[in-house]
């Protein structure tokens, strides 16, 4: 008789018991897939329709479309036209051969003017005492100069007309470039122009140059009209918009990137067909500032320095730099030049974002400019009577 009780007693107490129902031990699994399909659904549509609007961006990301495209697998690589392939194979040959270093290297100057070179007796001062180590080639596109100076004597090249903006003008830098290649020694090329002058002496200009690895190229990422803004999609497949760089054209470099651009005709005719005044009926565009920033960029973008040596000042907010005058022409302004260790670039976009780069030689920080320009001729007296003081600095 106790046992049934307690049978019973059992039994009535596994009823209060609470039995687990089947939909409940389903429900967390289910959230989960509606979760996990959501978030991949979002990654896909974000991969292939990836947000333009940063505002877009940071809604996901506090670092913006970047901050989203690193979440994401790298989109698979593009195949190459023929045209393309050919053309880079030849240049990574060229940039992977060894440079024969003759016994007298030299430093090719090459001075892109319309006419006179107004600076002539300032540079002669500059390279007296050094023979041998350097060349001057003159493209003057419009009057043959008339030389005061023995080393710009018989240095013309056969020149043509250059348009400012047009592909002409990146046509002068290459035949300057085609010229001094001619001369095996001249192992790092300077483009100048008649309102360049020298920021330092010889010696300091020739070591900054002969003992780096690179070229010092300016180019940076300009969002804005101004920038990307000027790139057309007639420019596909061979040149990207997100590879679409911009730089001042004054440059130095060694020689193996000398040689990769008179080698280069693809890219070349891209700029030259479509980046000019008045593209499309709207855009401007600017093959000097725009041909080699890119071109360094895709093909050999640890090759550059991404920025140039040669100084000019932009705070005016004008279409052309700030010209100096001859009562602007102190030493202290000349010292505040060569002191500068930053390079600096503004997007052209509506956030006018500042981009500073420490200016690095070889991996040590060191003023950043070896010249500047743009200084009226009327400079020239205050330039020659300062010039052995503020090259010390």
């Amino acid at each position: 008789m106790k046992s049934a009780q307690a049978l019973r007693l059992g039994m009535k107490d596994m009823q209060i018991l609470p039995v687990p129902r089947q939909r409940a031990h389903l429900k967390k699994p289910t959230w989960i897939i509606v979760l996990v399909s959501l978030v991949s659904m979002f990654l896909v549509c974000a991969y292939v329709y990836p947000p333009h609007n940063s505002a877009a961006c940071y809604v996901f990301s506090s670092h913006g479309c970047k901050g989203i495209s690193n979440w994401l697998p790298p989109a698979p690589a593009r195949e190459l036209t023929d045209d393309e392939m050919a053309s880079r194979v030849v240049i990574r040959d060229i940039l992977s051969t060894p440079l024969i270093v003759s016994q007298k290297p030299k430093i090719a100057f090459l001075f892109l003017t319309p006419s006179a070179l107004p600076f002539e007796r300032l540079w002669d001062k500059f390279f007296q005492g050094h023979e041998g180590r350097f060349s001057v080639y003159v493209h003057a596109s419009k009057d043959k100069p008339v030389h005061f100076s023995r080393y710009f004597i018989n240095r013309e090249i056969r020149s043509d007309k250059v348009v400012w903006g047009k592909i002409s003008m990146v046509d002068a830098e290459r035949r300057l470039l085609a010229n001094a290649l001619q001369d095996a020694d001249n192992h790092h090329f300077v483009l100048l122009s008649e309102s360049c002058i020298p920021l330092r002496d010889f010696d300091y200009v020739y070591n900054y140059l002969m003992y780096t690895n690179i070229s010092f190229v300016d180019c940076f990422e300009d969002p804005g009209p101004h920038g990307s803004g000027r790139y057309s999609e007639h420019m596909l497949p061979e040149v990207e918009k997100k590879d679409f760089r911009k730089g001042a054209q004054w440059f130095t470099m060694k020689r193996q990137h000398a040689l990769i651009i008179m080698a280069d005709g693809l890219y070349y005719s891209k700029f030259r067909d479509y980046c000019r005044p008045g593209m499309e009926g709207k855009k401007n565009c600017y093959s000097d500032e725009h041909y080699l920033p890119t071109f360094f960029h895709m093909l050999d973008p640890s090759g550059i320095a991404n920025w140039s040596v040669t100084h000019v000042d932009w705070s005016e907010g004008k279409w052309h730099p700030k010209s100096y005058t001859a009562q602007d022409v102190t030493y202290e302004l000349m010292k505040n030049i060569t002191l500068i260790t930053e390079s600096m670039h503004v997007t052209s976009d509506e956030r006018k974002e500042v981009q500073i780069r420490q200016c690095l030689w070889n991996g040590n920080e060191r003023p950043c400019y070896l010249f500047a320009r743009k200084f009226l001729p009327e400079t020239l007296d205050n330039l020659l009577y300062l010039f052995p003081n503020y090259t010390m600095i």
